[in-house]
């Protein structure tokens, strides 16, 4: 081990003594477009939903499956509710 390098406690400390500069980061302009894909959350949570439900009717001996799955596929759709009403919002703060 070397005495002589420091060692940062968090991040913020690495943030401040890195040597790259914010211009040298790839950014939107280097790489395109940076974002997320909020439709295809909501499509990817409404197909979850839709195979939860479809895995009910299954060869189970007891129903605690069937519990597991509707709970799941009732707290993806809250998830969905949650963030359409947040995306709605969004513009208004």
């Amino acid at each position: 081990m070397c005495d002589d390098t420091a060692v940062a406690s968090n991040s913020r400390e690495v943030a401040k003594s890195s040597e790259v500069g914010p211009d040298d980061i790839p950014g939107a302009d280097q790489w395109g477009w940076h974002g997320g894909f909020p439709k295809g959350t909501v499509i990817g949570g409404v197909i979850t939903i839709i195979l939860c439900i479809a895995f009910i009717p299954g060869p189970y001996q007891s129903r605690t499956q069937d519990i597991w799955l509707i709970v799941i596929a009732i707290g993806i759709a809250l998830g969905i509710v949650g963030h359409v009403i947040r995306r709605r919002n969004a513009w208004r703060k």
